[in-house]
Formats: C-alpha cells, sequence, structure tokens
C-alpha cells in the first residue's frame, strides 16, 4: 500500500482500490502542498473533531460521496451536514470493504468552536479516539492527538504494530520523549512523526526523534510533507 503524509495530522492510505484519508486539515494549514479539491477519498477517518484534524471531511465527502468514520458524537454532527458517515465509539470494531478499523483511546480534548456574530460556542462532538486499522496483512496505529497513557502497551498485544503515526509537537499532544515511549509500549516495527512543525508551538527535530527511535531498535521514518512511503 501506498501512504502519503498530508501535513499536520493527515494521511493519506491507498490500500487495494480504496482511498482512505485520515484528519484532512488541509484549508489553513500552513504547511499543506495540495487542496482539498485534488483528495480522492472511499472514506475519511477523523480521530476528533478540532479543527485542525475535521478540516475539510465535509467537503471532501461530498465532493467524492465517501463515508466518514468517527466517534458516535462526531458521526451525528457529520451526518446532520449531510455527510455519510459510520459512526463507532472507543473500543469498537468494525469490518468495512477495505479492512477493519477499531477506535483506541486518546487522552485530549475535543470540540468544534463556533462562531455567529458576536456568539461564541464550543460544539461537543465526542471523545477523541486513536485508529487502529488492520489492512490486509498490516496493522497500522494512527494516534489522533494524545498524551502518553499506559494503556497503549495493550495496543499491540494482540497484533503487532507495523506502523506507528504518533504526535511530538508537545504542548497540546506528547512531546517527542513522550512519544519514544509510547512507541515502545505500542512495539510498533516502524513510527512517522505527526503533528509538528505546523505551528510555532509545535516545532520539533524529528530527525533527532527518528534517530532516538533508531537507538530503540525502532525504524523511524520522517516524512516530508506530500512525501509518500510504501509499507
Amino acid at each position: 500500500m501506498k501512504i502519503t503524509f498530508l501535513g499536520h495530522s493527515g494521511v493519506l492510505i491507498e490500500h487495494d482500490s480504496y482511498c482512505l484519508v485520515i484528519d484532512p486539515f488541509i484549508t489553513g494549514n500552513p504547511v499543506a502542498k495540495v487542496a482539498w479539491e485534488d483528495l480522492k477519498a472511499d472514506y475519511i477517518l477523523v480521530t476528533h473533531g478540532h479543527g485542525d484534524h475535521l478540516g475539510d471531511t465535509i467537503e471532501i465527502a461530498k465532493k467524492n460521496k465517501a463515508t466518514v468514520i468517527a466517534n458516535f458524537e462526531l458521526a451525528t454532527y457529520l451526518d446532520w451536514q449531510g455527510v455519510k458517515t459510520h459512526g463507532m465509539h472507543i473500543g469498537g470494531s468494525f469490518t468495512f470493504d477495505f479492512g477493519t478499523v477499531k477506535l483506541t483511546p486518546a487522552f485530549h480534548g475535543t470540540g468544534l468552536v463556533v462562531e455567529h456574530g458576536k456568539k461564541k460556542e464550543i460544539i461537543y462532538l465526542g471523545m477523541p479516539a486513536g485508529l487502529l486499522l488492520t489492512l490486509g496483512d498490516k496493522t497500522i496505529y494512527h494516534a489522533g492527538d494524545t498524551g502518553l497513557f499506559s494503556d497503549m502497551k495493550l495496543i499491540g498485544r494482540n497484533k503487532p504494530v507495523d506502523l506507528a503515526f504518533l504526535p511530538i509537537g508537545d504542548n497540546f499532544t506528547m512531546g517527542p520523549e513522550d512519544a519514544l515511549l509510547a512507541a515502545e509500549w505500542v512495539q510498533a516495527k516502524q513510527v512517522v512523526p505527526i503533528h509538528f512543525n505546523t505551528f510555532p508551538l509545535l516545532q520539533q527535530d524529528p530527525h533527532h526523534f527518528a534517530k532516538s527511535l533508531e537507538q530503540k531498535g525502532i525504524q523511524g521514518t520522517v516524512l516530508d510533507v506530500g512525501g509518500q512511503m510504501i509499507l
């Protein structure tokens, strides 16, 4: 399968004849190199309801007639926006035509900030989640936005994780040191850092992180925005 890093936490996975897009934050993303109109998607997976992850989900889904997979509350909100959805929740799994998706815990916030003139509100959009994908004979873990938590030790217990996408930006999520420990706990064979260098608060050195992974016997792969890899 071919994997493309879209920037921030966005990932495009092309598996068999399917295009899966995770957290498509394109509009307003200063490092994005693709227009949302050019993204093809059969399914869109959204880890949580913050704007830098929900991103252009509605527009991409409507243009491609794609199904959005997300937690129940977020899926319900998107359904109200005219988007085809499949709601799930933490600990649950479902086998789709492309493979299996399981929602894992993620320790973070959620909610969409909405302004209507002088009125401002935050719409609650369910619990944040990570994604555990089984695609053919490969297992991929996308942690979403999360801090370090000890139950990560259970994620790779039943199925070895071939590839993990872990946030390293700090401030809002794990920083590099905690992400390094997360990689060990998940027992990932290969790790790609995400959620870094999009904004000044998230400045990190992904190559130093990758070297630290290698010292632990874990393959670290840094993808530039638009960069691709074969798994």
